[in-house]
């Protein structure tokens, strides 16, 4: 009998940067976007291009995926 394997879709992992870890953390913490461009001082506009970014690079769909990705690597 055969044994069925696990096959990761990337086998890199990918890093992500201080700032992106912050990004995430907020937005882990329950606040809306607008909240957490404004305590990282960005704009609400480059807030999600940014998700959008990291959202590519882990390969998820949503940013709470994105979150669920770092927390479970324990970076958030």
């Amino acid at each position: 009998m055969e044994q069925a394997t696990l096959v990761r879709r990337g086998t890199e992992d990918p890093r992500l940067s201080e700032e992106e870890i912050r990004l995430l953390a907020q937005i882990a913490s329950g606040v809306t976007a607008d909240v957490a461009a404004r305590k990282l001082e960005l704009s609400a506009r480059t807030l999600r291009r940014r998700l959008r970014t990291i959202c590519d690079r882990l390969e998820v769909n949503t940013p709470i995926e994105a979150v669920v990705w770092a927390a479970r690597r324990q970076l958030i």
